[in-house]
């Protein structure tokens, strides 16, 4: 059920703009950039207009959304924080002043082996957010960093450069996460992963939901706190969409496995507006309305995420797909495909396939993303090449008759792209595929079917899909449609409907796949455990128990 949106808060000025000019690049030309930059209150050129406040003036603790690393790189970190004395608060308690930050980084937790230390501007047009890129560091190391305002200094992260092109790791440990709800329960299960020994987080989409959070948190049913009312409305403009992230990012489990691991993000629907594609808003309403919530959505998620600046987005338009690379052990191709999407056939929803959902013009990475992908196959030199993304790439049918509808938002509903994508890997040569997916809300392990209409078809790859961290609430081990999803998709060999995440551990050998689990969100204390756990070998595609 989506809740009905707010009225339009965009400046009239800027919606005008947007009739005028038209589409997506209308926020990437110069006149509409100056309306961009006066609807969200942005500056429309520069960030270093406004004036200094003294760090000495904050008297309460500004860190109170932790830390962050993501991105490792072989010889580089990138660090994140965000000042915000009181973060329920549209300026977060503090004035429109830029903020001098010191970081540090060091070999140890203690801060005793320093190896780079230096300041960072927090701009308010940034929402006071930090991002410090620190170049020249030794590869496949772990580093530990803090930062410091004035009296005030943060909770201390841990995090990691990657090893050098060329070299063959033993293993990488990953998780992977996605959707989380705030409204719909408590993030324990963020706490148990800052516990797990991995060496990186993806995170595969749905870290913000906008739809509204009541006084009490809705299933978290607070009883000692009440949160401000403006949470209790869709998120629409920049400053929604600012809030909501800083409602999110206190939660001190999340904090806790922020600070503890580096995080590779990839966005799916909710963090701008649910089943959305491309510049097509669920409801079928004006594009260039949604685009001026687009910007302001990806202008909001890049300011509070752990990204490197080739991400920071102009307009309504971020270029979040990129490439990350483990030695010769893996390579990973991060995807966004929601940017560029066609619309969703049929009206979206389980549908039947028809010629619709089956015309081969349609995308759901868009053309250039997807040469991108397989131009990285055929350069790769990776024993795995793993694909983050966000909706399921595998067939899926509801139901053992035929036919049987499918969902026309993931892949299933753009087959010729899947197709492309599989023959592109194809040609590649590419022999140990793997994808990482996230919102259904459960725990699907598949194996990737050259022909999905052929059950005796090639295994080409393997699917893990982890379920959400919140959404859905507690849900269950065997959902009600358990045998019939399992008896209508031999190629699924694992389906559980809990909350949690999963590990992935690649080796030289085999990469395995645990899938964890907690009995409950709705209440917090959950203790985890594992549900399944699966091995595939490399050079051999196919999953099997461990």
């Amino acid at each position: 059920m989506t809740p009905a949106a707010r009225p339009s808060q965009h400046a009239p000025e800027l919606r005008a703009a947007a009739r005028h000019l038209g589409r997506r690049r209308l926020l990437t030309m110069t006149g509409a950039a100056a309306a961009l930059a006066f609807a969200v209150n942005l500056p429309a050129a520069g960030t270093a207009a406004a004036a200094e406040l003294d760090a000495r003036r904050i008297t309460d603790d500004p860190f109170t959304l932790g830390v962050a690393s993501g991105d490792p790189l072989p010889g580089s970190v990138l660090l994140w924080t965000r000042l915000a004395p009181q973060p329920y608060q549209p300026d977060g308690g503090l004035p429109a002043q830029r903020v001098t930050v010191h970081w540090e980084l060091a070999h140890d937790a203690d801060f005793r082996r320093i190896v780079r230390r230096g300041t960072a501007p927090a701009h308010p047009e940034f929402s006071h957010t930090v991002h410090v890129e620190v170049p020249h560091l030794p590869a496949d190391r772990v580093f530990f960093y803090r930062f410091r305002a004035g009296a005030w200094l943060s909770p201390t992260g841990r995090t990691r450069t990657a090893p050098l092109p060329g070299t063959r790791p033993a293993a990488l440990t990953l998780g992977a996460v996605s959707c989380q709800a705030y409204a719909d329960g408590y993030y324990t299960a963020y706490r148990h992963l800052a516990e797990d020994d991995v060496d990186v987080v993806f995170h595969l989409g749905d870290y913000l939901y906008e739809y509204a959070v009541n006084a009490t948190g809705n299933d978290r049913n607070y009883t000692d706190r009440t949160l401000p009312a403006h949470y209790n409305h869709e998120t629409v403009t920049l400053e929604d969409y600012r809030l909501r992230y800083a409602l999110f990012k206190s939660d001190p489990d999340l904090m806790a496995a922020h600070a503890a691991h580096p995080f590779v993000v990839t966005w799916d629907d909710h963090e701008t507006e649910n089943n959305y594609a491309d510049d097509t808003p669920e409801d079928g309403g004006s594009s260039e309305e949604f685009l001026l919530r687009r910007a302001s959505a990806y202008r909001a998620y890049w300011e509070n995420q752990p990204l490197r600046r080739p991400q920071l987005p102009t307009g309504s338009d971020m270029r979040l797909y990129r490439r990350l690379h483990w030695g010769r052990l893996a390579q990973f191709d991060v995807l966004d495909t929601r940017q560029y999407r066609s619309d969703q056939a049929y009206g979206d929803g389980w549908q039947y396939p028809g010629p619709e959902s089956e015309d081969p013009a349609r995308t759901l990475t868009g053309a250039t993303q997807e040469r991108w992908l397989i131009d990285g196959w055929r350069a790769s030199r990776a024993l795995w090449n793993v694909v983050p993304q966000q909706v399921t790439f595998s067939q899926r049918y509801n139901t053992t008759a035929t036919p049987s509808k499918v969902s026309m938002d993931s892949w299933d509903g753009y087959p010729a792209s899947r197709e492309r994508i599989l023959a592109g890997a194809e040609a590649a040569g590419v022999e140990n595929l793997m994808v990482l997916t996230g919102d259904v809300h459960v725990h699907y392990a598949f194996d990737i079917k050259r022909d999905f209409g052929d059950p005796g078809s090639r295994t080409v790859g393997t699917e893990i899909v982890t379920t959400s961290i919140t959404s859905g609430r507690d849900g269950a081990d065997r959902p009600g449609n358990w045998a019939t999803y399992l008896a209508a998709n031999p190629h699924m060999k694992f389906y559980n409907g809990r909350r949690g995440y999963v590990t992935v551990t690649l080796g030289q050998e085999a990469a395995r796949a645990d899938f964890k689990t907690v009995p409950y969100v709705t209440r917090p204390g959950a203790p985890v455990t594992t549900a399944a756990s699966f091995v595939t070998e490399a050079g051999a595609p196919g999953l099997k128990p461990a």
